[in-house]
């Protein structure tokens, strides 16, 4: 099909014709008015017709081509890497609360993983969580400490069950991460059928780390909101979607009394 648009473009079939030199450009235009596919396919029907084409321009096009192909690869693979994360998170926060003592522990041996930042500029973070990822810290070590300690004077709760009905729809577009609204609306949506009661996002790809720095809750508005919501007794049901979008990994958390 390409090589029947590109004799239209020809008017004298000479031999001489047939050798002239195709561009980058004009095998852009070629694909663009025969929608071929397989470009690399194409480049051989080409030759066979007696067409010369530069090296620099199949290796630009293909360059191209496999730089898309190769973030798309990026993408799914990453997707299947990180596949098992709401898994995982549903069996660490069974854990954390059918034995707050123990992970009281947990935390407290983290805190050796909290590095004090030094810097001049008041929008750097002050402190930073470092193993396996780098995370932010608003208050760093008080935050663990309050934690473990909140822990040692929980009792054991049964484990909650993820439920797809209260699960939050994932964004298609890496900007939809960043908007607020995009959380709100969507547990709005759930709210017309279901009775999602806390929710809320996290960026952290890794399990362990998530699940530890989401009941020690180092923040500044509302700390320990996440924690009260993992280990709310009257808590049975949790939604867990998680995706890297772009180059974004997010994963939203919602939880129901039914």
């Amino acid at each position: 099909m390409g090589c029947e648009c590109i004799r239209q473009k020809i008017e004298d079939n000479d031999d001489e014709l047939m050798k002239k030199q195709i561009s980058y450009k004009d095998i852009k235009d070629i694909e663009n008015e025969s929608n071929i596919h397989d470009i690399n396919e194409d480049f051989e029907n080409l030759k066979n017709q007696g067409w010369q084409i530069p090296s620099s321009s199949r290796e630009n096009f293909t360059s191209i081509e496999k730089n898309e192909q190769k973030s798309l690869d990026d993408n799914i693979s990453k997707n299947e890497k990180y596949a098992d994360y709401p898994k995982n998170m549903l069996n660490l926060i069974n854990k954390i609360r059918q034995d707050p003592k123990s992970y009281a522990e947990v935390i407290e041996n983290s805190i050796q993983n909290i590095l004090e930042i030094q810097s001049d500029n008041e929008k750097d973070p002050k402190y930073i969580y470092k193993k396996k990822v780098k995370v932010a810290l608003a208050r760093g070590e008080p935050a663990f400490t309050e934690a473990a300690e909140d822990l040692r004077n929980k009792t054991p709760l049964p484990p909650l069950e993820l439920k797809k009905e209260i699960c939050v729809s994932l964004p298609e577009k890496e900007e939809d991460i960043k908007d607020s609204s995009y959380l709100r609306e969507q547990v709005k949506i759930l709210r017309e059928t279901t009775n999602v009661d806390v929710f809320f996002k996290d960026l952290i790809k890794i399990p362990e780390v998530s699940a530890l720095l989401m009941v020690v809750d180092d923040s500044t508005k509302s700390p320990g909101k996440k924690r009260q919501a993992v280990l709310n007794p009257e808590y049975k049901y949790i939604g867990i979607t998680s995706k890297f979008i772009g180059k974004t990994f997010v994963a939203y958390f919602t939880f129901s009394k039914q």
